[in-house]
């Protein structure tokens, strides 16, 4: 247990060490939009399978915050009131801006915040956070299948952290917003497959993965 507790921690994914995903990161992507992750307290202490800080160390212009209620933070309040960006929420809503038909027109820079938490909880900080409830929500259309094999998605189609924000890359990069080289593109969920593979490997060792593909039936 005293070696457990003692496991030295990488402080980029804030994984151990031993199981590190940073050197599966190639080359972290440059992207015109600025992306800034908020991250609810209980995802921040998912080091096993957290990925909003994979998709943080892949994107050079991306930071990340940790909280639940952002109305009163400086740093959060500075970015939305900087004339320079033009800020949105990254958030299912019916009046979203669906990337898949509309493209950002603005001649600001994008400024997306991506919530880093369960659906629950990210209504939550919706709730409290007034300055981010109050931004226009962007969204997108899909019919992707999460490669999340390690954990259960609420519905069919919700995707992780990084994989929503591959996604709009993807939209992004039609509209010529980005201009991201489709390999770099290829390769951005490289650490996530990277990721889950380890904790396959790691459940299926003591039988835990076996148990979850019955239960879950896939």
């Amino acid at each position: 247990m005293q070696e457990f507790i003692n496991r030295e921690k990488c402080y980029k994914c804030y994984r151990p060490k031993t199981s590190c995903m940073c050197k599966h990161i190639i080359k972290p992507l440059q992207t015109n939009t600025k992306f800034v992750i908020l991250m609810h307290p209980k995802e921040f202490k998912k080091t096993k399978n957290g990925t909003g800080h994979l998709t943080n160390n892949s994107l050079e212009n991306c930071e990340v915050h940790i909280g639940i209620d952002f109305t009163n933070n400086e740093r959060i309040n500075s970015l939305i009131n900087n004339p320079e960006y033009e800020a949105f929420v990254l958030y299912p809503d019916e009046n979203a801006i669906k990337l898949n038909e509309e493209k950002l027109s603005s001649k600001k820079t994008s400024l997306i915040f991506i919530i880093d938490s369960t659906w629950p909880c990210s209504k939550k900080i919706l709730r409290l956070s007034k300055n981010l409830s109050a931004l226009r929500k962007v969204s997108f259309v899909h019919n992707k299948s999460s490669q999340f094999m390690i954990k259960t998605q609420p519905n069919e189609h919700c995707l992780s952290t990084i994989e929503s924000t591959l996604c709009v890359l993807e939209q992004l990069n039609r509209h010529n917003i980005e201009n991201i080289e489709s390999t770099s593109l290829d390769n951005f969920l490289e650490p996530f497959k990277k990721m889950v593979e380890y904790q396959i490997s790691c459940a299926t060792k003591d039988g835990k993965f076996i148990r979850y593909k019955k239960k879950n039936l896939f």
